[in-house]
């Protein structure tokens, strides 16, 4: 089966354009099995002995909330034909994601930057938020991502591509 290009591109894309996410709740087991694999922090592994940490419990690791992050915004603006990221600025991590959170995601297009290079594609500024069952903001940040332009594929109707 042939993969087919997300329809939107750089120039469907607006300022102020505002996108929510469906939910996903992290488990305990959700939050050990991942720390065991990637980052075997005690606080993130043995519930137990998490309790005398900072946080009083089990907390999931900031690498696994941008992992589920990631996953959400794939879900909600999957319609658009990335190039790729580039870049994360203001990265903050604000509030601890414990077992039985239900996390969300929200985009907000920030800022539209054409190529000045004259290649086909666009600079998509987007502000991003995860926040947690009381809509408490779990991490932000700002995410720098390239976008393909309507004359980025334009050699499948004869013109020139990215080559």
């Amino acid at each position: 089966m042939a993969h087919q290009r997300p329809p939107r591109k750089f120039e469907d894309l607006v300022i102020g354009e505002s996108r929510l996410s469906g939910p996903r709740t992290l488990s305990q087991d959700d939050i050990v099995d991942f720390a065991r694999r990637y980052d075997p922090q005690w606080f993130h592994v043995d519930p137990d002995a998490a309790r005398a940490s900072h946080f009083g419990e089990l907390i999931a690791s900031g690498i696994q909330v941008l992992a589920v992050w990631r996953i959400l915004d794939h879900e909600m603006n999957s319609d658009i034909d990335f190039v790729c990221g580039v870049g994360w600025d203001e990265v903050r991590m604000k509030t601890a994601v414990r077992a039985g959170d239900t996390l969300r995601a929200t985009s907000r297009i920030v800022d539209l930057i054409p190529s000045d290079s004259g290649k086909p594609r666009g600079t998509a500024i987007t502000e991003y938020r995860l926040l947690n069952q009381h809509d408490a903001v779990v991490i932000s940040f700002r995410s720098i991502n390239l976008v393909y332009s309507r004359t980025a594929f334009a050699s499948e109707s004869g013109g020139d591509t990215l080559g």
